[in-house]
């Protein structure tokens, strides 16, 4: 919603600046339409031309992200921390246990407890795809380490193509805004034979191209891809978390310390309480017993 908020801001502040110092919208509104066309479509269509299909889609659904925010909450870093706690205890317990668990996380009682957690492809593979690795005596904590850190920046790595396409994007939109204002100049140069009243329409009608194409890059467009980015960066912790809780049972750590390492490495805002995470864990060990 912040996104929405600093859209209605930016808009309001800039044409209202410009009617409180007398501005008049009305050749501002003329020529809007076709500098739009102008400006948007090559924008768009260099976008086309510069991107694969799959970084168009993951744009698109990028911009949706940008006004939603980050898709992991502050409950769903404590279920991953709950989720965690009982993998690597039942693997601490029973190596056969844990594998019908890791083999098949769609039918898995464990998993089957923290729902959003099962539908994310990503979190689930980097759980049960080391947890199984390791039962196969993959047991060094610097080379599991190394493993997902190569995994986790792949990762950063393709969700990140939307926002630099973005950003790429707004980088071009001044030129573009030239591009604009040179043709209204064109336009305007062949009608020099005018009034001096209608050759400052036409002039500032032109204008408007390079007033767009700068206020689309600075004002709207770059800092989408800003905040893309930023959304992105929260996300990925969630699976910063799960390497950090990962490597910490390598290291010989009981399941519960290995969660308390995780959680010390979640982002502040969204980092359960040691009391809360306490009081969840009691809650997992009565419904096992």
């Amino acid at each position: 919603m912040t996104s929405l908020a600093g859209i209605a801001i930016t808009l309001g502040m800039v044409f209202g600046g410009y009617l409180i110092a007398g501005g008049k919208l009305e050749i501002i509104l003329h020529s809007l339409p076709y500098e739009m066309m102008i400006i948007g479509g090559a924008a768009i269509g260099s976008f086309l031309v510069g991107n694969d299909v799959a970084t168009v889609m993951a744009t698109l659904g990028d911009i949706g992200k940008a006004i939603r925010g980050p898709k992991w909450k502050r409950q769903d870093y404590q279920d991953v921390l709950c989720l965690m706690f009982e993998l690597l205890r039942l693997a601490r317990e029973s190596a056969l246990r844990v594998e019908s668990h890791i083999e098949n996380p769609e039918s898995s009682t464990i998993f089957a407890r923290y729902p959003k957690i099962l539908k994310d492809h990503e979190a689930v593979e980097i759980i049960c795809d080391t947890i199984r690795s390791i039962l196969m005596n993959f047991n060094n904590p610097h080379q599991v380490e190394e493993l997902l850190e190569k995994q986790l920046e792949a990762m950063s790595h393709e969700e990140g193509a939307g926002a630099h396409a973005l950003q790429k994007m707004a980088d071009g939109l001044p030129a573009l805004g030239i591009v604009a204002a040179v043709l209204g100049v064109i336009k305007t140069m062949a009608s020099i034979d005018k009034p001096p009243e209608v050759l400052g329409q036409m002039i500032g009608g032109a204008l408007v191209g390079t007033f767009l194409g700068v206020f689309l890059a600075y004002g709207l467009v770059g800092p989408f891809a800003d905040r893309i980015a930023a959304v992105h960066a929260q996300d990925h912790r969630f699976y910063l978390l799960i390497r950090e809780t990962i490597v910490a049972s390598l290291q010989m750590h009981e399941p519960k310390m290995c969660v308390e390492v995780g959680r010390r490495n979640i982002p502040r805002p969204s980092r359960p309480s040691f009391s809360e995470i306490e009081e969840a864990l009691k809650q997992i060990k009565k419904e096992a017993a």
